[in-house]
């Protein structure tokens, strides 16, 4: 689906640790498409490994600086997004800012909204935390996930390193203020 438009059945909610096997295999297969044609099969076979595992998306969903929200459709995760607490890099400039660590919609869904529903939840979380300013890594190459984010809002703001397997990439670092004035 690539209509552009939002499906209305599409539901969002907050991920729980019963989520973390069909989660890996969406994430998974969601990193992979985004990335692997851009990429060495063994450095993305080293980072899907280390960072998409079911146990390790167990101990994510455990985790209380992390927050999952999914995107589903008769049951289907159709995208993701995942808030995580922590410290931001130091361009950032505001202590109390909150990552999203993640957005992905499925290689089917890329057009349909759900990126547009991912970020929306992201936000209004982050306000109802009382955050001022959220932040993401996006790669540098990713042109069109830069153009999501800057139409949103973000602005580029920085870099930092980013490791995929034994691959040492650049990431820009995105902000925005939660709530826009004006």
């Amino acid at each position: 689906m690539t209509s552009g438009a939002t499906d209305s059945s599409i539901a969002l909610r907050r991920a729980s640790p019963g989520d973390a096997a069909r989660l890996a295999a969406f994430a998974t297969t969601a990193f992979a498409d985004t990335f692997g044609a851009q990429n060495r099969p063994e450095d993305m076979a080293a980072y899907l490994a280390e960072a998409f595992g079911e146990s390790v998306q167990h101990d994510e969903l455990i985790d209380p600086q992390c927050t999952v929200f999914l995107a589903e459709r008769d049951g289907e995760i159709v995208g993701y997004a995942m808030l995580r607490d922590g410290p931001a890099p130091a361009c950032v400039h505001d202590a109390s800012a909150i990552e999203i660590a993640r957005l992905y919609a499925g290689q089917r869904w890329i057009g349909a909204g759900i990126g547009a529903l991912l970020m929306q939840r992201c936000l209004v979380e982050a306000a109802a935390r009382g955050r001022r300013t959220i932040w993401l890594g996006v790669w540098e190459r990713n042109v069109r996930a830069i153009g999501f984010y800057q139409r949103w809002h973000f602005t580029i703001v920085g870099s930092q390193p980013f490791q995929l397997g034994g691959d040492r990439q650049n990431d820009r670092v995105m902000a925005r203020r939660v709530a826009l004035e004006g």
